[in-house]
């Protein structure tokens, strides 16, 4: 038999699991770190807390599972994307990694885009415009204002990918988390040396690219010692995390689209080609199946939206204990009519990404009467993240992306109501898997894959994940929301200059 681990380095901890060949999980174990806030708006990690957790992990796994360690044959990694690790020539880290939630690089974003002639220019050359998130305006920032330490570098690195090198000692990444460093040419699927060139920077400080699937390399003899294993173990490429999750939910084909509602939402779609949003409102980056693509919109408050609503607001709600407070709220909610009696809530409670690009974006509840109750309000909170979601479904398919069937993910798929309201809202059938892993599971499954145990990633899935049950969408309720969502869509130009005006004295 043989064995698969999957490692996704996440930003508040590692997960790692273990799965066999027909992809049924045998182990699984989770390692917290700190996240640094040295500044506002400013967010760092050790990457040194990202090995412990990793070899912590990794142990605890093999522990639980009793697997012979020559029977684990390969491991898929997945991880929080866009992070820096700036390495010197030693493999030395120079500083603390930079964060994809990091804010300080408005001003660097500003000169990639003059640098690459315009906005649009900027797409066309790397898919997607200068986001404070992306890794290459940290380097530009390094550059900027650490000069000793810009003067040392000689490496940049996703955070899976400083994992990568403690495992195999090489630089290596693959397409789909390169994608979000803003330096790939999206359709080639290799660094964009036109950029490159126009931002003065030299392609060695990167890592070479290789597809998802493909294997890297096999474990140094101390890193085979640390973790228990073997070094005929295999690295394959593996994932960025959205798009490791998206392996993991099974969307590997065309008309497939995942909903996953955490703290922020996203909406995520395969596509055959480079779609391209000109407008620069959804990311499009490479994805995980090789030689294809995906589309996603990023919603940054969605789960996060309830939670404030629940948790700052609605304490202590009718002497209901904390531990029974969303179960609480989402039935008030529930007994509220579709579309909450004209109640509209913006979700934007910091900032919004698509549709706006705006930081300065503000929640607000509009619409209210005196008829309007609790279960009203925590309804529309729940309305207004399905309708900031569906912002992105209307782009992709405005794109001539098709979506023929809906997978929901995270907590959006585990409350009835929500699941609803989702096929509601989008008009769609809503399917949810019978059981739901994540990052790690789909970079286990491209482990496998790089072993040879499938043909292809595609194959993978449809043998291992396997959809559990389908919400479809009530008429009545599809036509409230449909009424409603173009109002919702006009509150934002309405109420922009007013958001920035109080986000500014805020």
């Amino acid at each position: 038999m043989s064995y698969y681990l999957g490692i996704d380095v996440g930003t508040s901890g590692t997960k790692t699991l273990l799965i066999d060949e027909s992809g049924k999980v045998l182990a699984e174990s989770d390692a917290t770190y700190p996240m640094e806030q040295p500044r506002p708006g400013w967010t760092q990690q050790d990457p040194e807390d990202w090995w412990k957790a990793t070899v912590k992990t990794v142990k605890a796994v093999m522990r639980q599972s009793k697997v012979d360690k020559s029977e684990v044959k390969a491991i898929g990694l997945s991880g929080q994307m866009h992070g820096s690790v700036f390495l010197d020539a030693n493999d030395e880290v120079i500083r603390p990694a930079i964060l994809w939630n990091d804010q300080r690089t408005s001003e660097q974003c500003d000169a990639i885009t003059s640098a690459a002639g315009s906005r649009e220019k900027l797409i066309g050359m790397v898919a997607n415009p200068a986001l404070t998130g992306f890794q290459a305006p940290k380097i530009l920032w390094l550059r900027d204002n650490e000069k000793r330490a810009f003067d040392r570098l000689a490496k940049v690195l996703l955070p899976k990918d400083e994992i990568r090198r403690r495992l195999i000692g090489d630089y290596v990444t693959e397409v789909s988390d390169a994608s979000g460093t803003l330096l790939l040419d999206v359709k080639k699927r290799e660094w964009s040396s036109q950029l490159l060139g126009k931002l003065d920077l030299d392609s060695d400080l990167l890592p070479r690219v290789v597809e998802s699937e493909e294997v890297t390399g096999t474990l140094t003899t101390a890193a085979a010692k640390k973790l228990g294993l073997t070094t005929d173990c295999k690295v394959v490429g593996g994932a960025g995390d959205c798009a490791a999750g998206a392996i993991g939910n099974g969307i590997v084909k065309k008309g497939l689209l995942s909903t996953s509602i955490g703290t922020s939402g996203v909406m995520f779609v395969h596509s055959d080609e480079p779609s391209i949003d000109t407008a620069g409102r959804l990311h499009t980056f490479c994805h995980a199946v090789r030689g294809k693509w995906h589309m996603m919109g990023v919603n940054l408050t969605s789960g996060g939206s309830l939670q404030w609503w629940v948790e700052n607001v609605l304490q202590g709600l009718a002497g209901v204990p904390a531990a029974k407070s969303y179960e609480a709220a989402t039935r008030e909610a529930a007994a509220a009519p579709a579309g909450s009696g004209s109640l509209l809530f913006l979700p934007y409670l910091n900032g919004e990404r698509t549709p706006h690009a705006d930081p300065q974006a503000r929640g607000a509840f509009v619409g209210m009467n005196l008829t309007h109750d609790r279960g009203a309000m925590t309804r529309s909170v729940m309305e207004g993240i399905t309708f900031a979601l569906r912002d992105s479904l209307e782009i992709i398919e405005s794109l001539g992306v098709p979506v023929r069937q809906v997978r929901a993910s995270g907590g959006g798929s585990k409350n009835t109501l929500w699941r609803q309201m989702q096929a509601d809202v989008f008009g769609k059938k809503i399917t949810t898997l019978r059981v739901e892993q994540g990052a790690a599971y789909g970079v286990a499954l491209l482990a496998a894959v790089g072993d040879g145990a499938y043909r292809s990633i595609t194959t993978a899935c449809s043998a291992t994940i396997e959809v559990a049950a389908e919400t479809k969408p009530d008429a009545k309720a599809k036509a409230a929301y449909n009424r409603l969502f173009p109002v919702y869509q006009d509150l934002y130009s309405n109420l922009k200059e007013s958001m920035h005006t109080l986000a500014e004295m805020q």
